[in-house]
């Protein structure tokens, strides 16, 4: 965003963090290197600590540099909220909004929601950051989305859930495979098969490793990896099964190619999958209304992933 509204200073040194250099930050933002290059050097002065390594092969963010960017980005979200807000008191539905998501949602219900939010505010930006459920908390906490939508989300102070819904754990399984004309199955039975699981990177994992790692042993998993596509490819060839919720595979379910069997097992406890905002930070009005549209868009895509299960 190149505004008046929001410091040069904190843009430029933005532009030099994110490409690695004084001279490719000048190409991106159309000024001079040595104006680029003086506005960080009065930076460092009034600062009094250096901001940038000066490298062989560029320059790279300080301790120091890592505030004020993470400032640049707050004031360039708040920045955001507030041409936003102004819109709205003129009556136009337009702005910029920030959305955390998850990997697993981008071939899912994401682009069905991206379409919508098209059709129904075309004057509204969506810029979607892809994460981990942490990472989720920490950009929303921090300022640096307005809302997010993510996995096993704990009510805390800092966070407002505007909607959640439970995700039964479950067995995954190619249509032709043997399990997938089971009603139910068990823990004991999925890991009778070559078992696709995902890393720690992905909440599943931390949760399996927490309440069923015996399962983890016992299944002696062929593959551990942390792309939810790779895991879903495997079970759609009939070679792997996996563990996990209706959400995460409703693409293959919608096609035909999988079939998820709900587990038997009573202390199967589900995940959640919840649309938060900020508690602590305003959200302008058209943040609220988009927050609302994606919990009702993905409840409406669950029901028909859940139709199509049946």
């Amino acid at each position: 965003m190149n505004s008046p509204l929001h410091p040069k200073a904190l843009r430029y040194l933005a532009a030099v963090a994110q490409l690695g250099s004084v001279q490719a930050a000048a190409r991106e933002v159309s000024i001079s290197a040595s104006a680029i290059d003086r506005q960080i050097l009065m930076l460092e002065e009034d600062m009094g600590v250096p901001l940038f390594e000066r490298l062989p092969r560029g320059m790279r963010l300080t301790a120091a540099g890592e505030l004020l960017l993470a400032l640049s980005q707050r004031w360039k979200t708040d920045l955001n909220r507030t041409l936003s807000d102004v819109k709205q008191l003129q009556g136009v539905s337009q702005g910029q909004l920030r959305l955390a998501a998850m990997d697993s949602h981008v071939n899912g219900f994401l682009p069905g929601f991206i379409h919508r939010v098209a059709q129904e505010h075309p004057g509204i930006v969506l810029e979607v950051d892809v994460v981990s459920t942490d990472e989720a908390v920490r950009c929303l906490t921090e300022g640096a989305v307005d809302l997010a939508i993510a996995f096993n989300l704990k009510p805390q102070r800092e966070l407002h859930l505007v909607w959640t819904a439970d995700l039964p754990l479950g067995c995954v399984a190619a249509t032709g495979h043997a399990l997938a004309a089971s009603r139910q199955v068990t823990f004991k039975e999925v890991a009778a098969w070559p078992l696709a699981v995902q890393s720690h990177a992905l909440a599943i994992r931390r949760y399996l490793e927490r309440r069923h790692s015996w399962l983890l042993q016992e299944a002696r998993p062929p593959l551990v990896t942390n792309s939810l596509q790779l895991v879903k490819s495997l079970v759609k060839s009939g070679s792997h099964v996996a563990l996990t919720s209706e959400l995460d595979a409703g693409p293959e379910i919608l096609e035909g190619s999988v079939r998820f069997i709900p587990l038997s097992d009573k202390n199967a406890q589900p995940q959640t999958i919840g649309v938060a905002i900020s508690a602590s930070r305003s959200i302008p009005r058209i943040g609220r209304i988009v927050a609302d549209l994606l919990a009702g868009h993905v409840e409406a895509y669950l029901a028909s992933v859940r139709r199509a299960g049946r």
